[in-house]
């Protein structure tokens, strides 16, 4: 039976006198989807984001003319159909009985349950890591970062005109592409920065930057404006699950952007075989991140 643990996968249990051992468990890295995915429950096969766009401006109404009237549009509905992730392990009856370590070692249903943990984290970050990849697309056809989502006013853009590192400047840029956000008919809205998300390289980098007084880098006696204004609050996100080194994001607080739905949590299993003896442990877990608003997430895929 294939992937079975037997009595000589790991030898060194069997026999006293090994002074310790190590390499199942290791203080674990903080989960970064915890904080910037919407975590929804969902009770069916798959959910649905729908788009409704509003009114746009009004125009003139001269004496004893007309209203001029509008209908709603119904935008992009972006569907998420639910996923299950699972793993599993067996082992003889035999490698459990001759094991002089059960009590010292870890156990093995602890390593299963953090393989489901990363598991997850690696499936919701990859939302991010395929934000600039044509082959991921979106409720309205488009990748999760472009110049050109379609609206009901024409297209918008949640990214740079042209790609850059991280910098004060390319921070700054992007930070006005968020204040001049419109929704689907042109009109302005309150779109507020909330965090900046990056992978380990850029850490010290963006740490320099948002939390020097000055402007960072320069001689300039001038103030740090994106500090000074508060544009970015908090520390940066940063995930060693984010797999492009110089890719970076800007999350804002537009509504049902990055989410993901939980259709069933983790669950460990075990049960026995009849005919073998072996012990077998199984968990699965069912949930599907997506988005809907685009507007969410603002990035840059780097130089």
């Amino acid at each position: 039976m294939a992937g079975v643990i037997t009595t000589g996968n790991n030898p060194k249990l069997l026999w006293p006198g090994l002074a310790g051992l190590f390499g199942t468990t290791y203080n674990d890295v903080k989960m970064a989807s915890d904080t910037i995915f919407d975590q929804r429950t969902s009770t069916k096969l798959y959910e649905e984001i729908q788009e409704l766009a509003g009114f746009g401006l009004a125009s003139v109404k001269t004496e004893a003319g007309g209203v001029t009237y509008t209908s709603s549009t119904q935008g992009p509905t972006t569907r998420a159909t639910n996923v299950v992730y699972g793993l599993g392990f067996i082992e003889t009856q035999e490698s459990v009985d001759d094991n002089q370590y059960e009590e010292k070692a870890t156990d093995k249903t602890i390593a299963l349950a953090r393989s489901m943990k990363h598991t997850r984290e690696t499936v919701l970050m990859n939302v991010l890591n395929r934000a600039f990849s044509d082959s991921y697309l979106g409720g309205d056809g488009i990748r999760l970062v472009k110049s050109s989502h379609t609206t009901v006013n024409g297209t918008q853009s949640n990214t740079l005109t042209a790609d850059a590192d991280l910098s004060e400047a390319s921070i700054e840029d992007m930070l006005i592409n968020i204040m001049n956000a419109t929704d689907s008919t042109g009109l302005h809205i309150g779109l507020m920065a909330k965090r900046l998300i990056i992978a380990p390289n850029e850490a010290f980098n963006a740490q320099r930057i948002l939390k020097s007084t000055g402007q960072n880098d320069t001689a300039n006696n001038a103030i740090n404006a994106v500090k000074s204004m508060g544009l970015l609050q908090g520390d940066p996100i940063v995930s060693p699950f984010l797999t492009d080194a110089d890719a970076w994001f800007i999350q804002t607080d537009a509504m049902k952007g990055l989410t993901v739905f939980n259709r069933r949590a983790a669950k460990l299993e075990k049960d026995g075989d009849f005919d073998t003896g072996n012990y077998k442990h199984k968990a699965t877990e069912r949930y599907v991140p997506t988005w809907g608003d685009w507007r969410n997430i603002f990035g840059s895929a780097g130089a």
